[in-house]
Formats: structure tokens, sequence, C-alpha cells
């Protein structure tokens, strides 16, 4: 008993000095899935027709592999072949995310427009249905085709939140989530402050796309010297691809370790320069 009790009162101090230093709790996300949820997103946002997750990675794969075969045939290296079909793979993501980058850029002129349409049909005394079903004549150009399907959805189903997520899914777009959520909630609850609400929504994404074309055109510049900068050894290494006597230095492990250490340095060159040249992509937090 002359041990136990010491030894109870220690654990009670311990434990209440520890409760001085509460620990933070973090949501665990999962990488992978956040990174194929993002390449899913930008696959609908690329507004390429047919294209999937699924298909992009196989025609990678295949384009990685196909460039891997025809280098390995050309110069018998398989250090630049490995090399060179890594790029290539890549490249198929590569435009697919340039493509969705630049439909964004261009739709995020576009959402403003389409609020003032819901406020000024919500105004005239249009139900949200109707109000959504009517930016399918007009609304604009780039808009048009996914309200045209959700005007189809709900002629055929009159489900007005299952047509809403449909929707959300269609367009995977940070803006269209928080609009969309917004309408749902004012069916929903009602309430006469949806105008001043889609009046506030309007102005605010006008002054963030106005900052985010200022900021973009400064650095495009930087971003662009960059990515010159990334490329060029690899141009030069096409180049001495052609010429069989420079190969034969990479047949070597000095010559497979420079190329390790300089598809390596490449990469984390690649990445340092997206994070820093270029602003933040806003994310689906209303997915």
């Amino acid at each position: 008993m002359s041990v136990v009790i010491p030894l109870i009162f220690g654990a009670g101090l311990l434990c209440i000095w520890w409760s001085f230093w509460p620990r933070e709790e973090t949501a665990r996300r999962r990488t992978g899935a956040v990174v194929t949820d993002r390449l899913a997103d930008e696959v609908v946002q690329s507004g390429i027709t047919g294209l999937t997750r699924g298909r992009l990675l196989w025609l990678s794969g295949g384009a990685g592999a196909f460039a891997l075969l025809v280098v390995m045939a050309v110069t018998a290296v398989p250090a630049i072949a490995l090399a060179f079909g890594g790029l290539t793979a890549y490249a198929p993501i590569a435009f697919v995310r340039a493509k969705a980058r630049r439909r964004r850029s261009q739709l995020r002129d576009l959402w403003p427009d389409v609020v003032d349409h819901i406020a000024s049909a919500v105004r005239a005394g249009l139900a949200l249905p109707e109000s959504l079903s009517q930016l399918a004549i007009r609304g604009p150009e780039e808009l048009r085709p996914a309200f045209a399907e959700f005007a189809h959805d709900y002629r055929a189903t009159g489900r007005f939140h299952d047509c809403l997520d449909a929707l959300k899914a269609r367009l995977s777009d940070p803006v269209a989530d928080r609009l969309i959520e917004s309408l749902r909630i004012a069916r929903e609850v009602g309430g006469t402050d949806l105008g001043k609400l889609l009046r506030t929504l309007s102005t605010f994404l006008r002054d963030d796309a106005r900052t985010r074309a200022e900021l973009e055109a400064r650095q495009s510049w930087t971003v662009n010297a960059a990515r010159l900068a990334v490329a060029a050894p690899w141009i030069v290494l096409a180049m001495l691809a052609t010429r069989g006597s420079s190969l034969a230095a990479y047949r070597q492990p000095a010559g497979v370790m420079v190329l390790a250490i300089g598809t390596a340095v490449t990469l984390l060159a690649y990445r340092i320069m997206r994070r820093i040249g270029r602003l933040p992509v806003e994310a689906r937090v209303l997915r």
C-alpha cells in the first residue's frame, strides 16, 4: 500500500498536467482519394467530350509505353527510354490540366452573369427550377449545355434536389457548388433574402475574377520562363540522343545516376515553380 498510493497520486498529477496540452483534432484525408477526385474534376472542367478519369489514365499509360518502346528502339539506352516514357505518360494529364485551367479562367468571367440572370428571373417571379432552366436559352454559351441537361432532368423527374446534385457533378466547379447550395437552402427554408444574397455573390465573383486576372497577368512571364527552364535540359538530351557516340555515357551506371538525379531535380523544380508562381485553385468544399 505504501507504494500504490504514491503511484496513484503521481498518475493523477500526470493526468492534470496532460490536460493543459490538448491535442488538436485533425481530419484524416486520404491523399490518394484527394488526388483522384481532383483529377476527375479537372477532366470534367476541361470540357473534352467523352473523356473520363479512367480513359485519361489508360491514355497516359499507353502513350508512356509507346514512347518508351520507340526511344528504346532508337537509342538502345534503358535510362533515356524510361525518362522520356515517364515524361510522355504525364503529357496527356498535363494537357487536360492546362485545358481545365484555361476553361476555369473563362468561366470565372461568366459566373457573375449567371448569377445576375438567376436574380433577374427570381425578381420576375419565376420559381428556382424555371430560373435555372431558362439559362439553357439565355445563359452564357459555355454553360448552356449543362443547364439544358438540368432542364431535361427536371422535366423528366421533377426532383429538384436530385437535379441539383447532377448539375453539380456535371459542372464540377467550386463557384457552381456555392451557387447550387445557396439555391438549395433557399428552396428548403424560403425567405426574402435570396435576391440580396445573389447580388452579393455576383459582386464578390466579379471582384475575385478581376483580382485574379491582374495577378495572373503579372505572373505569367515568370511561369513561362520557369517552364522553359525545366524543358531545356530534356530538349538538349533529345538532341544528344540523335548522336550515337554521346549515348554510350548513359549506358554506364554514372550516366544512369545523372539521368535519375536530373529527373528528380526537374520534378522537384517544377513542383516548386507551380507552388510559387501560380495562384491557388479554389477547392470544392461543398462537394
